[in-house]
């Protein structure tokens, strides 16, 4: 059954990257255990972060740890990788994980973060990290 997950933002990452931490439990998100897979993933990709808009969504599931990393190309397509920490290690498989419902309340906002402030007349990169999710 559906229940509110709590989400919190932080400051931007070396890149520019919006970060957001969301937690199935009432404990806080610990972001370090996410960095350096964050940056393992933002490595393997050919793309300049920080001309991108981008955010990330570090996710203390029920069952596992999730990261969500969303970045904006193509003109108007946001791009999505996804990470699961395993035993064995952080594993990204399209075909196994994707991102849940409580990723899907950060994206609706960074969808719109987007069309607001990247996509209209005057684009502005600086105004799309300035704006955040904030939780009602």
């Amino acid at each position: 059954m559906f229940q509110r997950r709590a989400i919190e933002r932080h400051p931007l990452d070396a890149d520019g990257i919006k970060l957001y931490t969301i937690a199935a439990t009432a404990r806080p998100v610990a972001l370090s255990a996410y960095l350096p897979q964050l940056a393992r993933m933002k490595q393997a990709r050919p793309i300049d972060w920080r001309a991108t808009p981008a955010f990330a969504i570090c996710h203390d599931g029920a069952s596992a740890r999730y990261l969500v990393l969303g970045w904006w190309g193509n003109d108007n397509e946001m791009f999505v990788a996804v990470a699961v920490e395993q035993e064995r290690g952080w594993i990204e498989d399209a075909a196994r994980y994707s991102f849940c419902l409580w990723d899907m309340e950060v994206m609706w906002h960074e969808r719109n973060a987007f069309v607001e402030r990247m996509y209209g007349a005057e684009p502005s990169l600086a105004a799309y990290r300035a704006s955040h999710f904030v939780q009602a």
